[in-house]
């Protein structure tokens, strides 16, 4: 399976309180420089990169950034609506129809953007919710958040590329409307009734994590749909949004979810496992090649699951016997 890296894991590690970010050092650096710096650090270990529209890659930066990555390619290009104060209460639900407007042309601008370097699209709507009970006409919002998103899906469709929407709870919105896989299929299957049929789910692990959703259920259910569209790997506690090394925390619902992906064929059409990673005090590089590495180790152990056999243990719902097999896999008894 080809890998992806989102390119904010090179960053200065911002947080709210260290808003210099712990690494200060690194807060000067363009992108150009951490692509630089990623992909003379991982090599092949990456083989394509994420990047935010236009905060990390537009127009004017375009060639430089080609050149730095040395022949590895861009594979995803995101929505930064979230990082523009403008967008403070909201892009595509903003209340002002002058400042909802200019959302939904960023947003289209990133799409077009994407599909004339061949790239896919991803919409994470962070900021897209409200922060108080009674704050928010929700109606109101719903429709709007899914006529933009309709807009940059229907200009995917136009350059043959895929839209993938991300959900998570919170953060920065304190209550994200798409906040999970149900919200996130009622927004895929609204636009489907639309006749636009490219658009798919990004599974963010840590983002699932934190609402206690199965990544390996979820991951056999939408692969059952077709809607299986894009991974961002990582792990955490499960409070927050931690952006951890692979294989951290959360192992066997890792392990699961490779077996999952396994059973799916997910990456045999070119889908990428994209790491979106968030080291806050440590190197980097080393942080995402652990990543990787580890997650080797993960699919190397789900490849050495008897399939056969789990599947006739979960046919009878025996998970004493399911374990055993896990176990074997693991090198135990």
């Amino acid at each position: 399976m080809k890998t992806s890296l989102g390119i904010w894991a090179m960053g200065p590690m911002i947080t709210r309180f260290v808003p210099g970010g712990y690494k200060p050092d690194e807060a000067g650096d363009t992108t150009v420089e951490r692509v630089r710096r990623a992909v003379e650090g991982l090599g092949d270990l990456i083989d394509d990169y994420e990047f935010h529209y236009p905060q990390e890659l537009s127009d004017e930066n375009l060639d430089e950034i080609r050149d730095a990555l040395g022949g590895h390619g861009i594979y995803v290009v995101a929505t930064g609506l979230h990082l523009d104060p403008l967008f403070a209460r909201g892009g595509l639900v903003n209340p002002d129809p002058a400042i909802r407007d200019e959302a939904v042309r960023r947003t289209v601008a990133a799409a077009d953007f994407a599909g004339q370097i061949g790239a896919q699209f991803v919409i994470w709507p962070g900021g897209e919710g409200y922060n108080y009970p009674f704050q928010t006409p929700y109606a109101d919002s719903w429709a709007w958040l899914i006529e933009g998103i309709g807009a940059a899906a229907e200009t995917c469709r136009e350059h043959g590329i895929q839209l993938f929407l991300e959900h998570k709870n919170s953060e920065p919105a304190m209550k994200i409307l798409m906040r999970n896989i149900g919200m996130t299929l009622h927004v895929i299957h609204s636009l489907r009734a639309q006749g636009l049929d490219n658009v798919k789910v990004n599974m963010d692990w840590q983002h699932l994590i934190m609402n206690g959703e199965s990544l390996g259920e979820y991951a056999a259910m939408l692969a059952a749909q077709g809607l299986l569209g894009h991974q961002h790997a990582n792990s955490g506690w499960g409070t927050f949004d931690d952006d951890n090394m692979v294989g951290a925390t959360a192992f066997m619902e890792t392990l699961e979810l490779a077996l999952e992906l396994r059973r799916a064929n997910y990456g045999a059409n070119g889908e990428r496992l994209g790491f979106d990673l968030y080291p806050y005090t440590e190197d980097a590089v080393a942080a995402v090649r652990r990543s990787v590495l580890q997650w080797r180790f993960i699919d190397g152990v789900a490849a050495k699951i008897d399939d056969a056999a789990l599947r006739e243990a979960q046919n009878a719902k025996d998970a004493v016997r399911a374990y055993e097999l896990v176990y074997s896999a693991l090198g135990g008894e």
